[in-house]
């Protein structure tokens, strides 16, 4: 069956579509491979710390007490400092017996490393460890509009001068910080060196002795001291982020020269074009002589052939929709700009404009806590351009959510952390006025949020003081009735006594004058009276025991003590001279 099934068929126009499909499937992999030429500079200052590394190349700092070796440890140290201090200008400083600027001050993180990554234990041909040389050329290193200056300085401190801590007096003195970075270890390690033939050798002294190499951190703690920093031994993971955090960190950075940086534009949509125009003819272009094309007859080649283009086209769909995303907020549809941006972080999270502009959108869309999430991502730009925006528009995203707070305290936590965003923002541009404007409109805000606080305040130790006030008064009126209550019953208490008092006295004395009346009807009976004595006592008791009661006699008891007293009158005794004789005698009354 098959030249049946071959008739009609051409050879040449099989080879030409099986061109076509090989040199398409060519382009799609150049457009794959992202191809990028033409570039845009744009020019950013950088404020930071300036800094040299200065790195021990002696021989000393083969020993392998720490892994792998000495020098190789250092070098990796200086890389991390690179990557740590992002903002800062850093030099090299290579030293041995001398010392000598390996690379000047730069912002040009690959030109660093790529000095660091040359060192070597031949970097200098003098053998020897000169500390206070490489502190003299570090300085020197410096101009001298340079701000604050810093060196780090990483050696194992086997040092053959003993200027080194005089020069570092004299560095500080001109305004060089300097921290030191042992590596090593005080028991020591021999220094292996390798011969021609790659057997391991120790390296020896002149009288044949295997050298061994110690850590000196006494001279390394006194060259930090002396120069106003401090001292720090290469042991974990996390020394220079412990040098850093405790020591770079607090120096005011200023602010340096413009770093540039290059940004490529993308020129994959070329080669899958081209691609796609190749795979349309394949289609087109029919395998027999005269035959209607597979895409006129809608042969199942042509689904194929559209998904494949699909698939294709994404690359250029996902590449284009920035612009899109741009058109979209600029019309006003704020949503739909935002979905965009967000589906392209999606893909370069590591972004920080898509970031900055997915939460600018989200911020015009009334999503505040979507926006100010979006925006947290983009503060950690390290464009400091991208980084003072998000700052700005997340100081404006927590300002509207402050004011759309019900509860006060809710509304001042917003805006003071608004009030703190636009205060990063006007750090790293001065120059900003609507940063400053907003920073003061907020401040102004807060303060007239306070004022109503302070005056309630103010009202509750008012009232506290007026209800103590009112307390005390009710305490003391309470203390006064209550005295006022035991006064009348200690008054009541004592009239009742007196009352029963003389009660008892009046029911005595009637006793007694009723003994005293029986006593004396009986004498009467008797034909006796009372002696004068006896009848001036009783009389005398009467009159006091009614003096005692202080009261108004009765009839009956007034005419009781006359009865009692008859007879008991006595004269007083008057001198006179004899009367005359006279029959007549005194009468007693």
């Amino acid at each position: 069956l098959l030249p049946d099934l071959t008739v009609g068929i051409s050879r040449e126009r099989e080879l030409i579509r099986t061109i076509l499909l090989i040199v398409a499937s060519a382009a799609v992999l150049v457009a794959l491979a992202r191809p990028q030429w033409g570039f845009t500079l744009e020019e950013t200052r950088i404020k930071g710390l300036h800094i040299i590394v200065a790195i021990d190349t002696s021989k000393s700092m083969l020993a392998e007490d720490v892994a792998p070796n000495r020098l190789a440890r250092a070098k990796l140290a200086a890389i991390d400092l690179m990557q740590t201090a992002k903002s800062d200008r850093l030099g090299l400083v290579a030293f041995a017996g001398g010392a000598f600027l390996q690379c000047p001050m730069t912002i040009d993180d690959a030109a660093f490393r790529q000095s660091v990554e040359m060192l070597d234990v031949n970097t200098l041909p003098q053998g020897g460890t000169a500390i206070a040389e490489a502190i003299e050329t570090a300085r020197a290193a410096f101009k001298e509009g340079d701000g604050h200056k810093v060196l780090v300085l990483m050696t194992d401190g086997e040092d053959q001068d003993s200027n080194a801590v005089a020069a570092a007096r004299k560095a500080a003195d001109a305004g060089l910080k300097i921290f030191t970075i042992g590596i090593g270890s005080a028991d020591g390690e021999l220094l292996p060196t390798r011969d021609a033939k790659g057997r391991t050798e120790y390296l020896k002294d002149e009288a044949g002795n295997a050298v061994k190499s110690r850590l000196n951190e006494p001279l390394l703690q006194e060259i930090a001291t002396a120069g106003n920093g401090f001292y720090l031994p290469m042991r974990g993971a996390k020394v220079i982020e412990t040098l850093y955090q405790n020591g770079l960190a607090a120096i005011p950075k200023s602010e340096s020269e413009a770093k540039v940086f290059k940004h490529y534009h993308e020129q994959y949509h070329w080669p899958l074009a081209f691609a796609i125009v190749l795979l349309i003819a394949e289609i087109l272009l029919p395998a027999r002589a005269g035959a209607k094309s597979s895409a006129a007859t809608g042969s199942p080649g042509i689904v194929r052939t559209t998904a494949m283009l699909a698939m294709l086209l994404l690359p250029m769909l996902a590449g284009a929709s920035t612009s899109g995303a741009l058109r979209d907020y600029r019309a006003g549809h704020y949503d739909k700009a935002q979905e965009e941006y967000q589906r392209l972080l999606q893909r370069k999270a590591d972004d920080p404009r898509l970031a900055l502009n997915a939460g600018t959108a989200a911020i015009r869309g009334g999503k505040l806590g979507e926006a100010e999430s979006l925006l947290t991502k983009a503060v950690n730009a390290q464009d400091l351009h991208v980084q003072q925006e998000a700052y700005y528009n997340r100081g404006n995203t927590r300002f509207l959510t402050g004011d759309s707070a019900p509860e006060p305290d809710a509304k001042k936590s917003a805006w003071e952390n608004s009030l703190k965003d636009f205060e990063s923002a006007m750090k790293l541009n001065a120059k900003d006025a609507d940063a400053k404007h907003n920073y003061e409109f907020v401040k102004q805000k807060l303060e007239e949020l306070k004022q109503p606080e302070q005056q309630e305040q103010k009202q509750d130790k008012n009232q506290d003081k007026n209800e103590n006030k009112d307390q005390q008064k009710q305490d003391q009126q309470k203390s006064d009735q209550q005295k006022q209550q035991d006064q009348q019953k200690d008054k009541s208490q004592q009239s009742k006594q007196d009352d029963q008092q003389k009660e008892q006295e009046k029911q005595d004395q009637q006793k007694a004058d009723e003994q005293k009346q029986k006593e004396k009807e009986e004498q009467q009976k008797q034909g006796q009276k009372p002696k004068p004595d006896e009848q001036k006592n009783s009389g005398e008791q009467q009159q006091a025991a009614a003096a005692q009661q202080g009261e108004q006699m009765t009839p009956e008891q007034a005419m009781r003590v006359l009865d009692t007293t008859k007879g008991d009158e006595k004269i007083l005794p008057v001198q006179m001279e004899k009367p005359p004789q006279s029959d007549k005698k005194l009468k007693d009354w």
